[in-house]
């Protein structure tokens, strides 16, 4: 379904420019979510999230990685969900340009490993002043690819305060998230909020 949205770009205020895709379909073991794509046809800004048809409580999922099997793992992640390696010291909120993404385990982690890679690089640009840096970019590229291995056991934890991401595994556990909790986490981009029931005819 595509249809054209009353409603400001968050980047270049363009009135009347944004036009919404919605996709809802299954995803195996999943169940059904609906995917959107908000897309300004004046400065090509885009933006896509899922919504799952169920479980909209504010939660938190999590995963103990100790074994490279589990890096096939399914993985959703909403707009508005913090992803967290404690153990690795890693974490990354929602920004206001963050978007959703359909994953798995070993994708997460390449994503932390592409992040930290380009700080690596940076740094190796500043010589000598960056040394230490870079040695510490190559330490965590290091434990991610043992992780990936299964030779080094973190947990990852995905706190979402809408409630849209999830894990696709049986020993993945969901939790609600606290008043407290959820007054801490980074929110993401602020976009037009909409409910997969608002798309069902």
């Amino acid at each position: 379904m595509e249809s054209s949205l009353e409603y400001p770009c968050p980047i270049c205020n363009a009135q009347n420019g944004l036009i919404l895709n919605v996709h809802t379909s299954e995803i195996p073991y999943f169940g059904e979510h609906t995917e959107m794509t908000i897309i300004c046809n004046e400065c090509g800004w885009r933006h896509t999230d899922f919504i799952p048809s169920e479980g909209k409580k504010a939660s938190v999922w999590s995963l103990v990685i100790d074994n490279s099997e589990l890096m096939t793992t399914r993985v959703v992640r909403s707009s508005s969900c913090t992803v967290r390696i404690v153990e690795l010291g890693l974490e990354v909120e929602p920004g206001d340009n963050a978007t959703g993404y359909i994953s798995n385990v070993e994708g997460v982690l390449n994503r932390f490993s592409d992040a930290i890679s380009m700080i690596q690089r940076g740094a190796a640009r500043d010589g000598e002043e960056g040394k230490e840096k870079v040695e510490s970019c190559q330490e965590l590229i290091d434990k991610i690819s043992r992780v990936k291995n299964g030779q080094e056991p973190v947990e990852l934890l995905l706190l979402d305060p809408n409630g849209h991401s999830q894990i696709l595994h049986e020993s993945a556990k969901s939790t609600e998230l606290s008043e407290e909790e959820i007054a801490a986490l980074a929110t993401g981009p602020q976009i037009p909020i909409f409910d997969s029931s608002d798309f069902e005819e």
